[in-house]
């Protein structure tokens, strides 16, 4: 196809009306910008359609610019008075939120003050308590302590009216023993009811009794040592130990506890005659 046959085959209208493919657009351009006779009819076909269309155009009425300006203006004026009672509505709801809000915020206070409050006193009833109980824990161990120091005193004062009235007793019989030589310092009292013939013991005086050592009494009866019983420190005075009907003197040793069937001579502390 030479130039003649692809100008009159209609491209060149085609592709200015944009009917064209773009595989037809993409030859056409290649075409113009090596073919000057191509290229000028291109050129010429373009003008003839600028022509036509300039010719073939219709002038607007002259309100017509005027009738849009107003219509634009008419719509702004709507745009503008829309927003007016949704933005009071907004204002009013923030408002009310606001103080529902608030009255949260004062209840919860309250609430908070409340309950704080409440912690307090329970803290300070519990001290009270605790306090009370100590006081009164102090209070009760007072008592007992008092109470068993009353009964001590009262069976303290018991043996002593007991020791008394076996000192008073007109019919007892004082025999006083004194140390031998081995133990100077040593004495005791045998005290012997003549009536009942019940012997009593004072022999606090001697040393503490060593651990599984006791005190034991005799009766020496016709040269002969008869065990007159064993001593012991909650019987002195008080509690009559044995009964003898007859004694010459009276001798006290330190045998094992429990007493021995002869007196130990080198135990012997005190000794003396009725």
């Amino acid at each position: 196809m030479n130039s003649k046959e692809y100008i009159s085959s209609g491209i060149l209208e085609s592709y200015i009306l944009g009917h064209a493919s773009p595989e037809e657009a993409g030859i056409l351009e290649c075409v113009m910008k090596n073919n000057n006779e191509v290229r000028e009819a291109f050129e010429e076909a373009q003008k003839t359609f600028e022509m036509l269309a300039t010719a073939q155009a219709v002038t607007p009425p002259s309100d017509l610019k005027s009738k849009i300006w107003a219509k634009i203006q008419q719509e702004q004026n709507v745009e503008l008075e829309k927003p007016v009672i949704p933005i009071q509505n907004n204002v009013q709801k923030v408002e009310e939120e606001k103080e529902v809000q608030e009255i949260k915020n004062t209840k919860s206070s309250s609430w908070k003050n409340f309950a704080i409050a409440a912690a307090v006193l329970f803290l300070i009833s519990t001290g009270i308590n605790l306090y009370w109980m100590n006081s009164q824990s102090k209070i009760n161990d007072q008592l007992v302590k008092v109470e068993s120091e009353r009964k001590t005193d009262q069976l303290a004062m018991q043996n002593m009216q007991q020791k008394l009235d076996v000192f008073a007793n007109p019919n007892m019989k004082k025999v006083v023993l004194a140390g031998v030589d081995k133990h100077p310092e040593a004495k005791a009292t045998v005290l012997w009811d003549s009536n009942s013939k019940d012997i009593y013991l004072s022999a606090n005086s001697l040393p503490k009794a060593p651990e599984g050592m006791q005190y034991q009494l005799w009766a020496i009866a016709d040269g002969k040592p008869v065990s007159a019983g064993m001593y012991s420190e909650d019987k002195d005075s008080r509690i009559a130990i044995s009964n003898i009907t007859n004694a010459q003197a009276f001798a006290i040793t330190l045998e094992k506890k429990g007493g021995s069937e002869v007196p130990t001579m080198e135990n012997m502390y005190v000794m003396g005659g009725v």
